[in-house]
């Protein structure tokens, strides 16, 4: 479907595959909420064809004009800073994170995230709406991190995200060779260690399942493809130390440090490929971001 904001509303033309359905089981596709849907029609937020109705069957060509975006709420003052931005339309912002910034501060007084880059970028283009992430990156590893304009879509990201079909795959750069470049899955279960920082393989935990193939074998290392089919704290991480192979440049989860993780500032890992299927174009969206230059050096050696 065809679409374009005008101010805080979101113009959409119907098209065929809507061809025929309700206005109602639309709202419920994109996982609008009921909260969302009531306060829609309580403030008659939205239009079909110029006209507020209840319900209706929508035809190809039919222009919804819906409130879609609300004013930005102040969480994330503008901060001036670096932002790679990869993909955008007026739906969904996709920025590339580097290391050493987290995707959100620790404490309101806190300035230093990408969030607040991210406010100030859409102040910058004139964008009057809340910064809302996906999902998060670890600080100190680099890559895509989606954003959503609109606060009336965000449930039906949220949904993909927790269906798995927003999918993330990475770059790791781990210790140890592996004997074949098949794809293998890690479905350990994961905790928290009550008695430190560190997440754990444990029994008891919460699921967690991550795919990998080695990519490249080093003398003494490997580079690693990892898909996450589950969003764990320190997933990756912990999955590939478990089966004896740490990031290099991970001190939190490798055993031993070696000459190895005196190469790179910090955690050997890239998000490095993000795809989603777009909510209204229904097109699937892929972002790839390079390995940046402070993990480059791995290549070379």
């Amino acid at each position: 479907m065809k679409f374009r904001k005008i101010k805080n509303n979101l113009r959409i033309v119907i098209d065929e595959n809507y061809n025929g359905k309700l206005l109602s089981d639309f709202f419920k596709d994109f996982c609008f909420s009921k909260k969302a849907v009531h306060l829609l029609h309580q403030d008659k937020a939205y239009t079909l064809n110029k006209e507020y109705v209840r319900d209706a069957t929508l035809h190809t060509g039919d222009v919804l004009l819906i409130r879609a975006y609300e004013d930005d709420d102040g969480m994330y003052p503008p901060v001036k800073g670096d932002l790679d931005v990869l993909y955008e339309d007026d739906l969904v912002l996709v920025v590339d994170k580097p290391a050493g910034l987290p995707v959100y501060p620790s404490s309101k007084e806190d300035t230093h995230s990408l969030s607040h880059y991210v406010s100030r970028y859409y102040k910058e283009h004139k964008l009057n709406v809340p910064v809302r992430y996906i999902h998060r990156l670890d600080d100190d590893t680099s890559g895509l991190v989606i954003y959503v304009k609109s606060a009336l879509f965000q449930p039906y990201f949220d949904h993909q995200l927790a269906e798995k079909k927003i999918e993330r795959q990475y770059m790791a750069f781990v210790k140890g060779r592996f004997p074949n470049k098949k794809t293998y899955t890690i479905t350990q279960k994961i905790a928290r260690n009550r008695h430190s920082n560190k997440m754990r393989v444990s029994s008891s935990g919460v699921k967690a399942v991550t795919q990998y193939k080695c990519i490249h074998n080093y003398d003494d290392y490997a580079l690693v493809q990892c898909h996450l089919l589950t969003g764990r704290r320190h997933q990756i991480r912990v999955h590939l130390a478990n089966i004896g192979h740490p990031l290099i440049g991970d001190p939190l989860y490798s055993k031993e440090l070696n000459e190895l993780d005196h190469l790179v500032p910090r955690q050997a890992l890239h998000a490095f490929k993000i795809s989603f299927t777009h909510p209204l174009t229904r097109e699937q969206v892929e972002i790839e971001s390079r390995i940046p230059n402070d993990l480059r050096v791995l290549f070379k050696k």
